[in-house]
Parts: structure tokens; C-alpha cells; sequence
């Protein structure tokens, strides 16, 4: 006597397409927050050293004023 019978999946092989556009998408989703990363840490970069170059550009003239102030 045979039990009731169960459906079972059948399983199919992988479906190349699909792997490799879904690796598409998330190769270019982690490249562009990557991206974004590097871009915000160049702009800290940047604005550090805009920092330092005023900062330096300041002392010097505080300096040259402080010369020509002695002069008179």
C-alpha cells in the first residue's frame, strides 16, 4: 500500500543571468558607496590643509605687521 504522495521542488540549475546581474548590482552599489566614502575623506583632506595654508597665510602677516609696527 503506498502513502499519499508529497510534491516535491524540482530543482533547477543556476540561472547564469541572473547571478551575474544580480552581481552586477551589488558590485556597483558597494563601488558607489565606496566612492562616496573617498569622496567625503578627500574633501576633509582638502579642507584641512585650506585650514592650514590660511592659518600659516595669517601668521605671516601678523608677523609683517608686527614688523612694520616696531619700525615706527
Amino acid at each position: 500500500m503506498a502513502g499519499p504522495r508529497i510534491a516535491h521542488a524540482t530543482l533547477k540549475g543556476p540561472n547564469v543571468v541572473k547571478e551575474i546581474i544580480i552581481g552586477t548590482v551589488l558590485g556597483l552599489a558597494a563601488s558607489t558607496v565606496w566612492k562616496m566614502n573617498q569622496w567625503n575623506e578627500k574633501k576633509k583632506v582638502r579642507t584641512f590643509y585650506d585650514f592650514l595654508e590660511k592659518v600659516e597665510i595669517l601668521r605671516r602677516l601678523i608677523h609683517v605687521l608686527a614688523e612694520t609696527q616696531k619700525r615706527l
